[in-house]
């Protein structure tokens, strides 16, 4: 049972806890917010209706998309095997899917350069058949999903541990198939942690900047998503457009916070 704070100690610590998130994310956001309107309204709507600014924010949710569908497949598959079966190499399964998590977003790019690249072992045949991975948008893609993919079986995995396997044992000794176990018996107990792990993942995958950075190419109306978008705007010295441009992503992690946290109150609703 939680009770309320008391004596000089406890509230020093939510004192300083509070000011340490004031300092290092609510007044970068309110900065954010209020240069993008420092040049007034008719440079914040120009900027955010430009053609590129628009292209760069279609992308976005292209890539996120796509990254959040794989990863989420991915995520429950792995998390699902992990958790009710045992197999030769599952310690390794586990360490891998732990690597983004240890590895530099850069990194990942020069991976996907170095493996899909012009000095790689795959660029005669990928040549051949007119395929184009770096500098396009299948690299992005590869690239952000290499960054995210963790969160959704990260996420999963402790749900299933915890509820363990007897009523899927039960299900297996009455006749249910493998899918019907899953959707019926398995799926009901890790929506949430499913839905609040979408969330996370979407939120990564939208702010990546690092690894798509250096597989991008940086291709104007082409292969820029909005974080480098905004990085290319505020190096030109055009600072309304390039805050106004962030905004949008301010904005889009607040109603990602706002998802987050319902998901976690209707969790919480449920388990009363």
């Amino acid at each position: 049972m939680r009770r309320k704070p008391e004596g000089l100690w406890a509230w020093i610590l939510i004192l300083i806890s509070a000011a340490f998130l004031v300092l290092m994310l609510i007044a970068p956001l309110a900065v954010v917010l209020t240069e993008s309107l420092r040049e007034g309204l008719k440079v914040f709507r120009a900027a955010i209706s430009d053609f590129y600014a628009v292209r760069a924010l279609y992308l976005t949710l292209e890539v996120t998309l796509v990254t959040v569908i794989l990863n989420t497949l991915f995520g429950v598959v792995a998390a699902w095997a992990l958790t009710r079966f045992n197999f030769r190499g599952k310690r390794l399964l586990i360490t891998i899917i732990d690597i983004p998590f240890a590895v530099s977003p850069v990194i990942a790019g020069l991976i996907f350069i170095l493996t899909f690249g012009r000095m790689s072992a795959l660029n005669p045949w990928l040549q051949a058949n007119d395929i184009k991975v770096v500098f396009a948008i299948p690299g992005i893609v590869l690239a952000t999903v290499f960054v995210t993919f963790p969160f959704v079986a990260r996420e999963i995995i402790p749900v299933l541990e915890a509820r363990g396997t007897e009523e899927e044992e039960a299900a297996v000794l009455m006749g249910a198939g493998l899918f019907t176990i899953f959707w019926r018996v398995t799926f009901p107990h890790l929506r949430w942690a499913l839905l609040y792990s979408v969330i996370l993942c979407t939120a990564r995958a939208m702010g990546e900047f690092g690894a798509v950075s250096v597989v991008s190419g940086r291709l104007r109306g082409k292969t820029l998503t909005l974080p480098l978008h905004v990085e290319i705007l505020y190096d030109e010295y055009h600072f309304g457009p390039a805050f106004a441009v962030a905004s949008l992503l301010v904005m889009a992690a607040v109603v990602i916070l706002a998802a987050r946290n319902l998901v976690e109150w209707l969790a919480k609703k449920e388990r009363r």
